[in-house]
Formats: structure tokens, sequence, C-alpha cells
């Protein structure tokens, strides 16, 4: 069985900005190896774009739904699509 690559497009709902809810993906993101970046949206939520092996994904977007401390995660729309390949490592945007 080989890599299956993937792309994840996520938007977290709930208490997660101004909670340090970026640089805990980005943490995340480093640390299971997968490219792409986060950013807050000015609708109070936060939107993750990630690409890479579609496990490794599913880790992150086990994360998103915990959050970190201080935050309050009530929902996150999640949608998985064909990688593009565009990301070299993962960043903080706006």
């Amino acid at each position: 069985m080989g890599v299956e690559l993937a792309r994840l497009h996520a938007r977290v709902n709930g208490l997660v900005q101004g909670v340090g809810f970026r640089y805990f993906v980005l943490e995340a993101a480093h640390r299971l190896g997968v490219a792409g970046w986060v950013r807050n949206l000015p609708d109070r939520q936060v939107e993750v774009v990630a690409e890479g092996d579609r496990a490794r994904l599913e880790g992150l977007l086990a994360a998103l739904q915990q959050g970190p401390p201080g935050s309050r995660v009530r929902e996150v729309d999640s949608e998985w699509l064909s990688p593009t390949g565009e990301f070299q490592g993962f960043r903080i945007t706006h």
C-alpha cells in the first residue's frame, strides 16, 4: 500500500481566535509533516488548507476538532479535495 495524497480544506467555528489556535495548528502540521496554511477569517472562524498523506491529514483534522487549551471548538466543516502540490511547508497567513 502506498501513500494516499489528499488536500484538506477546513473551517473551524467556536472560540478559536485570540487563543493561540493558529500556532497550535502550525505546530500540529509541522509534527505531522503536512504542508499548507492557516488563517483567521473576519467572521471569527479559522480556515485551514493542508496537503499531504491522507492519514496524516486525518490526524490534523482530529487536532482541529480538539483545539488548544483555552479554545472551544463548536464545529469543524471540512472537505477532501485533490492535492495540487502547490505548498512548500506550512505557514500562518492572512
